[in-house]
């Protein structure tokens, strides 16, 4: 009976100091926060279909702001560039013609064809007069008299045309027609710079200096358009991707010192909080422990040093929190 109390006893002891070692364990990684290592994705997307004729750098190389990562035919879009210039010559030699005016030749050929419309109908206001007495005398008939009066008219009408033409050219281009001349000359300018645009965007170029991560395409190869044709991770070192309990959040702010654990390095590394989320999210899988399963954690990105640039992405890590 003694020693099965004994037994009781030892198991009880047992069963206590294994609860206490657990709850000594969980103490220890409360204050941590757990994610992973990365970087910022940029995935430069192609903005027409056409075919890869260069890519220059290979997969996992290092590559700077402006370094060419691929370039499409450009063909078919230079021959748009082409017509987009053609057509903004013309708006200009339109406009040009505008301010300048009518030319002195054509101001001269006006007012021949004015002189020419005076002696005409002076011609045919004699003519009806003398027709119009012998039609008086009853020595013609009314469709004579009728045909001078309408040459009269005709010549009449031909004469306030001419000088009507005149004028337009000697007083110069009207406002609103000057108006629709630049207007057409800023909408042709406004179609150039977009088809060049066009043009620049079939050579694909880094924005920022990183790694480049993957090329989708392969040379030869008809993209379709809004497909990524170039994956750039961005940053030479990657940052932190961790999530910090809410209990925490008060004491972490952007600029602040943490150290990070990374898998598979003994050495802690000295890290700065460049962004934390304002809004909460519930934890992810990975993040969880028996204690914070049903607390609320806030998404933070930890930067680390460029002493770091060759740990690759995905790497487990945890932040100390203070």
């Amino acid at each position: 009976m003694v020693f099965l109390i004994l037994r009781l006893n030892m198991k009880r002891l047992l069963l206590i100091g294994l609860l206490l070692l657990l709850s000594a364990c969980q103490d220890d990684t409360t204050n941590l926060a757990l994610g992973t290592l990365e970087r910022d994705r940029i995935a430069h997307t192609a903005t027409v279909s056409e075919v890869v004729i260069a890519l220059p750098i290979r997969a996992g190389s290092l590559v700077t702001t402006g370094q060419v990562l691929v370039e499409l035919d450009k063909t078919q879009q230079q021959a748009q560039v082409a017509r987009a210039q053609a057509e903004l010559l013309k708006a200009q030699a339109n406009l040009d013609k505008l301010r300048n005016g009518a030319r002195p030749e054509e101001v001269a050929v006006a007012s021949a064809k004015v002189t020419g419309a005076k002696a005409s109908l002076l011609e045919s206001e004699s003519n009806y007069k003398r027709i119009n007495n012998l039609a008086k005398n009853k020595l013609t008939s009314q469709a004579n008299l009728n045909k001078a009066l309408a040459k009269r008219d005709e010549n009449l009408a031909n004469l306030q045309s001419a000088q009507e033409t005149l004028k337009q050219l000697t007083n110069g281009t009207r406002v609103e027609d000057l108006a629709i001349g630049e207007a057409q000359l800023a909408a042709a300018q406004a179609v150039l710079a977009s088809e060049n645009k066009k043009l620049k965007d079939l050579t694909i170029t880094a924005t920022r200096d990183g790694i480049l991560d993957n090329l989708p395409w392969n040379l030869g190869e008809r993209v379709t358009m809004g497909s990524p044709l170039a994956i750039v991770l961005a940053g030479k070192a990657p940052y932190a991707r961790v999530y910090v309990p809410e209990t925490y959040r008060v004491k972490i702010k952007v600029g602040n010192t943490l150290m990070v654990h990374v898998d598979g390095l003994a050495q802690t590394i000295k890290g700065k909080v460049r962004w934390i989320a304002n809004e909460p999210a519930f934890s992810p899988y990975y993040a969880l422990n028996q204690q914070d399963r049903a607390r609320l954690m806030y998404l933070t990105e930890v930067q680390l040093p460029m002493q770091q640039s060759n740990l690759p992405n995905g790497l487990p890590a945890q932040v100390e929190l203070p």
